[in-house]
């Protein structure tokens, strides 16, 4: 089940001291049962770790090994590849191979997925860089904002025999600025002078760019002028006025942009792109099958036949330079209600040697997944409520109450997997949601009656496919 938390994964010290069974315990705390999957994706991913530890020439050797998940939507294929990627700090990306099946499919190639890839890539690398770099750019930037609000006061040049009684006079100029600096340098860390306004100059972006049509597409390098004629263009700025909170968030940002290396950004992005990227294709199965020879639809078997060199290992050119594609992890994912894995061509099966069934989801799979995960779904309702100061709890019985109806619904209905649950449990506390702060009871529980009284008008008319997502 699918479980996005606003904190960062609890990774170990060193993810050379993850072992294959630890690596399933910290997935554990977000997907509930699949014990097959997350017992390969822990091998595939305990396997890159060792190959990094192997000479050069061997490790160039050792290909990843591809998997290709089934099972039933909503059952926590993607979460388990997008929490893999986030334990390792990986970049990650999700693309649905049926994009490149629909009809009148212009522009990018199946290529676009490593060019995308790499784009996450370098915002990963590049947000790393500006965590490194965030104290001294916060206080470079408070150094320009002070120069902003207090300018330094002008030279006086001193002459003849009155020198020396100048210099004094300037040595007291100065620590007097330098007294009013360090004042005004209190009240803006206080948040005295948010409401006064300053002047910044500010980088003009409204240069001419292009887009560049290469054989494999249209690839949007974003070329400026300015960087091909830079004397005929120059660095353009102009003048506008800030609050000072504003100001200091824009001199922050430039102060990032000078001092992160964006050379050297793009070549470690390209190489974890190369050697630590995960690539999710979702509805592989869509893919899958003969050609029926009917309407206009891209080839299945054609758009098969593309993605192939990718999962081979094939070279990419992107804005950032050639992308290897020898070393990703492709996990491939789809239900296969209506085709299965050996209806892809041989070829692009090879790539995928380990398959992984995930089974449907149970009652007693419902009620893990709305009590275990580290922010399950009754955890989040229960703090967004207490945001207004309204305590709920559920009991025991409310929540298998909640999975039996869920278990139900799927039964009868087309099995959309955990998903239910966010229909079920926004219908259930439709009321509470609806009255929030104006509720005179702060404390409410829910119990097995509150949900079948909220829920006998679904259960009465068995009108199950409104419920559908």
């Amino acid at each position: 089940m699918v479980f996005y938390l606003p904190e960062n994964l609890e990774t170990a010290t060193s993810l050379d001291d993850l072992t294959p069974r630890q690596i399933v315990a910290e997935l554990d705390k977000y997907v509930v049962g699949q014990d097959k999957a997350k017992r390969s994706v822990a091998v595939a991913l305990r396997n890159r770790m060792r190959r990094q530890k192997l000479a050069p020439e061997l490790a160039d050797e050792i290909l990843p090994k591809n998997m290709i998940m089934i099972g039933p939507t909503g059952v926590g294929k993607t979460e388990i590849a997008r929490r893999l990627a986030r334990l390792t700090n990986s970049p990650f990306l999700k693309v649905e191979a049926s994009r490149f099946t629909e009809v009148g499919y212009v522009g990018r190639d199946v290529e676009s997925m490593i060019r995308d890839l790499v784009e996450v890539s370098i915002d990963m690398v590049r947000e790393e860089k500006v965590d490194e770099i965030a104290d001294k750019a916060e206080q470079n930037a408070e150094e320009r904002l002070l120069t902003l609000l207090l300018p330094a006061p002008p030279a006086v040049p001193r002459k003849g025999p009155e020198e020396d009684d100048g210099a004094r006079t300037a040595a007291a100029a100065q620590e007097q600025f330098r007294r009013t600096r360090e004042k005004l340098r209190a009240q803006l860390r206080e948040g005295k002078l948010d409401e006064r306004e300053v002047e910044v100059d500010v980088r003009d972006r409204s240069n001419p760019a292009f887009e560049i049509i290469s054989a494999q597409g249209i690839e949007e390098m974003d070329i400026n002028m300015k960087d091909i004629l830079p004397g005929l263009f120059g660095q353009r700025t102009k003048k506008r006025r800030m609050l000072v909170p504003e100001a200091m968030e824009y001199l922050i940002q430039e102060e990032e942009n000078r001092l992160i290396d964006m050379d050297q950004v793009t070549r470690t992005a390209v190489e974890r792109a190369e050697q630590s990227g995960i690539i999710f294709l979702d509805e592989i199965d869509k893919i899958a099958g003969r050609e029926q020879g009917h309407g206009p639809d891209v080839s299945r078997e054609g758009v098969q036949r593309d993605i192939l060199p990718i999962v081979e290992g094939t070279t990419v050119n992107t804005r950032y330079g050639m992308v290897r594609t020898d070393h990703i992890l492709f996990i491939a994912a789809g239900a296969f209600h209506v085709s299965k894995p050996s209806d892809l061509i041989p070829e692009l099966q090879g790539r995928f040697p380990i398959r992984v069934e995930l089974h449907s989801l149970t009652t007693d799979d419902f009620i893990r997944i709305l009590k275990e995960p580290k922010s399950a779904l009754v955890k989040q309702y229960t703090a967004l409520l207490e945001t207004e100061g309204i305590k709920i709890s559920f009991t025991d019985d409310a929540l298998e109450a909640v999975a039996k109806f869920s278990a139900a619904v799927n039964d009868t209905t087309e099995n959309i997997g955990a998903r239910r649950l966010h229909t079920i449990m926004e219908k259930l506390l439709d009321e509470i949601s609806f009255e929030g702060p104006d509720l005179k009871k702060k404390v409410v529980r829910v119990d097995a009656a509150y949900v079948e009284k909220q829920l006998a008008e679904v259960v009465k008319n068995q009108d199950l496919s409104r419920y559908i997502l």
